[in-house]
């Protein structure tokens, strides 16, 4: 879909967010004449009304409304898989994406894309900031908070655009110099219907990768390879974890200063690194830009101590996986983990099997799953302390209360933060908060967004 297919036809905008801000900002540069409509939730609009030049409409349209319009922008959280929008695509409606809609506009660029079920940010934002280490012009935009349409058509393209890609705009995406795959388990079931489509989703990118860098050591990935030539790192003789440092090939390779806890964080370096020979880089001369990449907010964030006890800012953790590798962090201290947040049907079964024979504090489970959660933990480990907790605050104060005198409170929900926060960044400030930490997301760092 580019603009200029545009011109003269009913156009509308499905769902509200960032991405969708942006895309109106767009539009209202390069086509001025165009007036599209917006449907979104009334409390959406309500809190953020949109440009005088999108007309709004406070609900979400059935097939029937969706099939007036030529063309309909589709929000990153909007499912094309619900039966409007396929009812909807099978009467000849066009659906785009302010995705789609960048990758038309700009080909040829040099992009590097990563997408997977964890770790795809600290990646993304690992690949931009080594890169810059050695002298290249970057830009560094898409899931992790930039929409790719607030780069539009900069006067001075940069050396490598670097994207992180949800499962929800994978399929959006057109040919990129270097796809990437980080890991794979079951996530945002609710949004693609199934495990499989899921997975497939998240396969297209690689399918339209000139070349492809892989997780070698992810038995979800190696059971669906298909692509001839890809790099694999985190096994060997390539790129890979080695005790608190990496290997490659036969020789051990330090990384001192790298901030980031955990093989997990080990395993993002090596995609990394992998990315930068890719490209024709010399992965060892960035390593000593290590010591200044500043970990993301609401991920493995050590907020302080107080009391003799250890706060962690985890929020991003989303999935019962992502809870489990941050667990694996503070292996050596007792954890108070607090758990839960919208209930999405995931399987908690391996999780309480993988807690077996750990000391834990214990356990609160808050938001729309605990009860599930509790259920489960309770029947797997019967001596492990647990509560259901009312609210975040109260998780808080109970986890609190068990970590004394030496303990680690360890926000990792394996959930999404909503209906109770707008996303997970609000839940961690809330968490950052309620422990006593005045944090904002804009402090320890991170890789830049936008071109650098």
């Amino acid at each position: 879909m580019r603009l200029t297919e545009l011109r003269g036809r009913r156009v509308a905008l499905l769902g509200y967010g960032r991405e969708t801000r942006s895309l109106i900002a767009l539009l209202g540069r390069e086509l001025p004449e165009l007036e599209p409509v917006l449907f979104a939730r009334a409390e959406e609009l309500a809190a953020d009304p949109p440009p005088v030049r999108a007309v709004p409409v406070a609900a979400l349209p059935e097939a029937e409304t969706l099939a007036r319009f030529d063309v309909v922008f589709k929000a990153p959280g909007i499912s094309p898989y619900q039966p409007e929008l396929e009812q909807a695509a099978r009467a000849g409606v066009r659906f785009s994406s302010a995705t789609e809609l960048w990758f038309s506009e700009h080909s040829g660029e040099r992009v590097i894309a990563v997408t997977g079920s964890k770790g795809k940010s600290t990646t993304a934002s690992l690949i931009a900031h080594l890169l810059r280490s050695l002298g290249r012009r970057v830009a560094l935009a898409g899931n992790l908070g930039l929409p790719l349409t607030e780069l539009w058509k900069p006067e001075r393209s940069p050396d490598a655009w670097v994207f992180e890609l949800s499962s929800f705009q994978t399929r959006a995406a057109g040919a990129v110099d270097v796809a990437v795959l980080t890991a794979l388990f079951p996530e945002h079931l609710d949004w693609h219907g199934s495990v499989e489509r899921y997975y497939a989703d998240k396969l297209t990118l690689l399918d339209r990768g000139r070349a492809v860098v892989l997780n070698g050591s992810d038995s979800e990935i190696r059971a669906r390879e298909r692509w001839a030539g890809a790099v694999r790192y985190g096994v060997a003789p390539a790129w890979r974890p080695e005790g608190m440092g990496l290997a490659l090939g036969d020789r051990s390779i330090s990384i001192e200063g790298f901030a980031l806890p955990g093989r997990h964080n080990r395993l993002n370096l090596c995609a990394a690194l992998s990315v930068l020979s890719v490209l024709g880089e010399d992965p060892e001369a960035a390593l000593p830009a290590l010591s200044s990449f500043k970990p993301l907010p609401h991920r493995l964030r050590v907020l302080g101590e107080r009391e003799g006890v250890l706060y962690v800012d985890d929020s991003i953790a989303t999935t019962p996986q992502a809870a489990l590798a941050a667990l694996e962090c503070f292996s050596e201290r007792r954890v108070a983990l607090i758990l839960g947040g919208y209930e999405r049907g995931l399987d908690w079964s391996d999780f309480v099997a993988a807690l077996r024979g750990r000391r834990l504090a214990g356990a609160a489970c808050q938001g729309m799953n605990a009860p599930r959660i509790a259920a489960a933990l309770s029947a797997g480990l019967p001596d492990l302390p647990l509560m259901q907790a009312r609210d975040l605050a109260e998780a808080v104060e109970w986890a609190s209360a068990r970590a004394r005198p030496d303990g680690v409170v360890l926000l990792s929900p394996g959930a999404p933060s909503f209906p109770h926060y707008r996303d997970f960044a609000e839940r961690g400030r809330h968490f950052a908060r309620l422990a006593g930490f005045a944090i904002e997301d804009g402090e320890g760092g991170g890789t830049p967004l936008g071109i650098v």
